[in-house]
């Protein structure tokens, strides 16, 4: 059930990886945009703009979460690479310890402050309601989130991108019957939606950690390996949090984004929720691709390959920027179609043009987008989680200008133009920083080699 990143054509290895991640995000995306497309079509644009409305607050905290399980599986996928499997289950179970930890003390505090962050950003009165009620259960169901993450973090270390599609299928279909019962013959309205993902995430959590646990022969545990050990704890922390933060830094801005389309009314936020749940859809083989260089990376920086490391993010940036002029040109034909999906096209005629114009500005900037992401996550795949966490920064401070200076004197053409300057910003940062890593750690291979040729001579001078 594993697979081994260190061998073969980068370009290959690469997009064969990708590709079941690549499925599996679509379905994550399909997972998600099940509440949107059930809600906004049988509740009405209003229960639309509410589900919407608390996107950037969602971001916000499930990306920290699945910032952080990402994190604790890039010292797992170095391990891998080291065959050091006495260490890599070490720390497979302190991961684990610390999400169990991290899911009690995350979701108090959410759910206990859901409605003052919503009256914090502006939310429109007329929607305030709806959007408590939905991202407050949302958030209760942060503990299977941290577990099914973990679980797929874990696999995907281990080479498997296969089996957590399969898992996302399974979760995807599910939500969207159950969204479908409680929504309409139910009609439980918002409050259903945010159930039926709930309960689908459970089931997706408690199977794919039954299945971890009795297919992968490389973590059945040994005697001691399962307590909790600080040094392991601080790798994990070390990597995890930054990568977490980086994630919850970069939704920061986009809270700050939402909060001034929210004071462009409830169409503005009606047309953004549309435009951005299609440019998600489109994005998500993207990220694919970043989440595919952080196991690479991790694998071949354990095997010593910076060499493969550089090949790969080549390939990487080529694969990312063909796909990026494909997804323009399908979006410069196909925009209202998939809107349609979230929307009565035919009457919301407003909401439509503003999300097509979203969609352009967002569209013309896929190929930073693209580079950005392989950047960024290569770089947290050779354990520098920081520097991408910086990243984000840049992103936060790009996003959180524009709304503060462009949006105010523009309106929404501001909104339109926040994310292509925050990419632009992240992309002047990362691609120093991702050249400045690969120096460090080719100095640092080099005098790993020189002290072990140094051992052997000793050793051969010894003998003689």
């Amino acid at each position: 059930m594993t697979k081994d990143l260190t061998s073969g054509s980068p370009l290959k290895v690469i997009l064969l990886f990708t590709l079941p991640l690549t499925l599996g995000n679509l379905f994550q995306q399909f997972y998600a945009l099940a509440d949107t497309i059930i809600v906004g079509k049988y509740c009405g644009v209003s229960a639309l703009a509410s589900v919407g409305s608390t996107g950037s607050i969602n971001y916000l905290i499930l990306g920290f979460v699945i910032g952080v399980c990402n994190g604790f599986a890039i010292p797992i996928a170095q391990l891998f690479g080291a065959r050091d499997y006495h260490d890599l289950r070490r720390h497979v179970a302190n991961a684990a310890w610390l999400c169990v930890a991290g899911s009690v003390i995350l979701t108090g505090l959410t759910v206990s402050l859901t409605r003052p962050l919503l009256i914090l950003m502006q939310t429109p009165a007329d929607i305030l309601d709806g959007a408590a009620v939905y991202i407050g259960w949302i958030f209760a169901g942060i503990p299977f989130i941290f577990l099914y993450n973990m679980v797929a973090g874990i696999m995907r270390a281990l080479g498997d991108s296969k089996t957590p599609l399969y898992f996302l299928i399974l979760t995807s279909a599910l939500n969207i019957v159950l969204d479908l019962v409680f929504v309409i013959p139910l009609q439980m309205g918002i409050f259903g939606a945010a159930l039926a993902t709930d309960l689908s995430q459970a089931v997706s959590g408690v199977l794919s950690f039954a299945y971890l646990c009795r297919r992968f022969e490389v973590l059945r545990m040994e005697k001691g390996e399962g307590r909790l050990n600080q040094r392991a704890c601080v790798r994990l922390l070390g990597i995890g949090l930054p990568m977490g933060l980086q994630c919850s830094i970069t939704a920061i801005g986009s809270v700050i984004v939402q909060w001034a389309v929210n004071m462009l009314g409830s169409t503005a936020v009606a047309a953004v929720t549309a435009a951005s749940k299609t440019m998600n859809l489109l994005t998500a083989p993207l990220e694919s691709i970043g989440t595919a260089m952080a196991t690479y990376g991790g694998q071949n920086l354990g095997a010593a390959r910076m060499d493969r490391v550089r090949q790969g993010v080549r390939s990487a940036l080529l694969i990312a920027t063909i796909y990026a002029i494909g997804s323009l040109i399908l979006l410069h034909f196909g925009d209202v179609a998939i809107m349609g999906l979230f929307l009565d096209t035919s009457t919301e005629v407003d909401i439509v043009r503003m999300g097509q114009e979203y969609l352009f500005w967002n569209s013309v900037f896929f190929i930073p987008l693209g580079a950005l992401i392989v950047w960024r996550y290569t770089i947290q795949g050779l354990g520098y989680s920081t520097l991408a966490m910086m990243a984000g920064v840049a992103e936060m401070v790009a996003r959180t200008a524009v709304a503060i200076i462009l949006v105010p004197v523009v309106g929404y053409l501001g909104a339109e133009l926040a994310n292509p300057a925050a990419w632009v910003a992240a992309c002047l940062f990362l691609y120093p920083a991702y050249m400045w890593t690969c120096r460090q750690l080719d100095n640092r291979l080099l005098a790993a080699r020189l002290h072990m040729q140094n051992k052997a001579a000793e050793a051969e001078d010894l003998i003689v």
